[in-house]
């Protein structure tokens, strides 16, 4: 796999789909570009766009919210912002 340091845009669209399975998400079978992600205090949609990934937060407590990260972040800054939660 190409190294955490490194963009999520030099990463092959396989490598990207392993490190989303292995963080927990599952994705929708109607929408490939879809992943769903539950934690024990939130839940997310995330959204493979076209520049970005696209998350759509919901909290246990009903707040929702919706962030946006570049690709050119490098997976391990995306893995930290996004799997941290809301």
């Amino acid at each position: 796999m190409t190294p955490s340091s490194k963009p999520l845009y030099s990463h092959a669209l396989p490598e990207i789909e392993n490190w989303l399975t292995d963080q927990g998400c599952q994705r929708n079978r109607e929408d490939i570009s879809q992943w769903k992600v539950s934690r024990s205090d939130w839940s997310a949609e995330l959204y493979l766009d076209v520049d970005s990934i696209v998350v759509d937060y919901a909290s246990a407590d009903g707040t929702e919210i919706q962030r946006s990260f570049r690709y050119s972040l490098s997976r391990s800054d995306l893995e930290e912002v996004i799997f941290a939660g809301p």
